[in-house]
């Protein structure tokens, strides 16, 4: 920020440095011109032609420097004549400040206007020298007037400027580099406090940081609280899963351990059967950790309509007599990783072809006035009665244990669409007859 602040300062004093030393070094400049035209007109105004053919004043000039020699002050009157015009002698004619030396003026043009330009004629002493051509009454010679002052004011002047602009500048510079400079450290004294406060949470095994905040870093803070909140509930849950996970196989463990030190005969029975119920448990817990997982990556975004297409695609292999519709707002989206939505989706479309009576139809965006997206999976089957609506989403838990399953399809999709911040809840099809899941996904923005 520091950096920023005195590249831009620097360029800003720089280029507002030079346009004002350009502005006011032609203010000067055009001060000193004015003076020397007022003198060139006053020249003017007081010349006659005389008798002899020669410019003569008709009246004193009222500056007493033209008549001092080498006074840094001249003037000097030089004429061309016409072609039909008598010979005479029309050699410059310099005032006594001049001496004997004449200034070296451009005659090689006719101005109307007064001409300024820079001379070097002397070398001790440049000049700044205007010039003006001039026809005067009862004359058809082209009069050149010119007056000439010495550079060393106006050069002193314009150095004096530059001097004080550049001292100016450069103390303003300073200036305003430690106010950027104690600005910075003042506005980020906040997050100098957050660092204090974060450090402080660390050493005492707090988890918010609830020290009093200025406004400008509350944001801040909330995420910082969010973020830890966040990460506890992971933590949390992933103390849960693992503290469920282990119960889960603790039971199964201790049966397969009794049975075989006893050398149960129906050991192997056993074996098949308790490793079955532990598969479950595996697999229900690592669906909840990948769907967790995912969920901390990121914003999630998935296309509901490609993932059932891909997912009735799949399933149509499997249970080839069944009919499946597909039907809704091909454009719909939600807050969830693709993974996760097959798995869901998976799940759903295949009980219902299982249980179903050979029709599945599947509607996206069923309820488009809500504020989730909402998925209806409905079948022709017997459906679910009501009272055991909500048993059947425990883990392990299946109506019909004649057809294979671990039954942990329903538990795993309330899991996953619960973690996302969705729901699942079970109905009966008015269409079909059948069982209707209603899944309800959050939106994506």
């Amino acid at each position: 920020m520091m950096a920023i602040a005195a590249v831009w300062i620097g360029v800003l004093l720089v280029g507002g440095g030079f346009l004002l030393d350009r502005t006011l070094t032609r203010m000067i400049e055009s001060n000193f011109d004015d003076q020397l035209e007022y003198l060139l007109n006053s020249m003017i105004v007081v010349s006659e032609i005389g008798p002899d053919g020669e410019v003569y004043f008709n009246r004193p000039l009222g500056e007493p420097r033209f008549l001092e020699p080498n006074s840094g002050l001249y003037w000097q009157i030089s004429g061309q004549g016409q072609e039909d015009t008598p010979s005479y002698s029309l050699e410059a004619k310099p005032s006594r400040s001049l001496w004997d030396t004449p200034l070296k003026l451009r005659e090689n043009h006719f101005d109307t206007d007064p001409h300024f330009y820079d001379s070097n004629q002397f070398k001790d002493e440049p000049l700044r020298i205007v010039e003006r051509s001039v026809i005067l009454p009862d004359s058809e010679t082209r009069w050149t007037f010119a007056v000439a002052s010495a550079r060393e004011e106006l050069d002193y002047q314009t150095t004096r400027i530059h001097s004080i602009l550049l001292w100016s500048f450069a103390a303003l510079g300073l200036g305003l580099m430690a106010m950027a400079m104690l600005q910075s450290w003042y506005g980020l004294s906040p997050l100098r406090r957050v660092r204090a406060a974060i450090q402080s949470m660390r050493s005492k095994g707090s988890n918010r940081i609830e020290e009093p905040l200025p406004l400008e870093v509350e944001p801040l803070v909330e995420e910082i609280n969010a973020l830890l909140a966040h990460t506890e509930k992971q933590a949390e849950e992933a103390r849960t899963h693992a503290g469920n996970l282990a119960h889960a196989l603790k039971t199964p463990l201790t049966v397969l351990t009794n049975a075989a030190t006893a050398r149960d005969p129906q050991l192997a029975d056993l074996v098949f059967r308790e490793t079955k119920t532990m598969q479950r448990h595996v697999e229900h817990h690592l669906a909840r950790a990948r769907a967790v997982g995912r969920r901390a990556s990121g914003h999630s975004y998935a296309e509901v309509w490609p993932s059932a297409e891909s997912v009735l695609r799949a399933v149509t292999r499997i249970y080839e007599h069944t009919r499946f519709d597909l039907d809704g707002n091909k454009q719909a989206a939600v807050s969830i990783e693709r993974q996760d939505l097959d798995e869901i989706l998976g799940n759903l479309i295949e009980n219902a072809a299982k249980y179903g009576g050979g029709s599945v139809f599947a509607t996206i965006d069923a309820e488009p006035g809500s504020e989730q997206c909402v998925i209806w999976v409905e079948d022709d089957g017997t459906g679910i009665p009501e009272k055991e609506r909500t048993r059947i989403f425990d883990r392990g838990a299946r109506l019909d244990t004649g057809k294979p399953g671990t039954g942990l399809g329903l538990a795993i999709v309330r899991d996953v669409a619960e973690i996302y911040g969705g729901s699942v809840d079970l109905g009966e099809s008015e269409d079909l007859g059948g069982l209707l899941v209603r899944l309800s996904l959050p939106r994506a923005g």
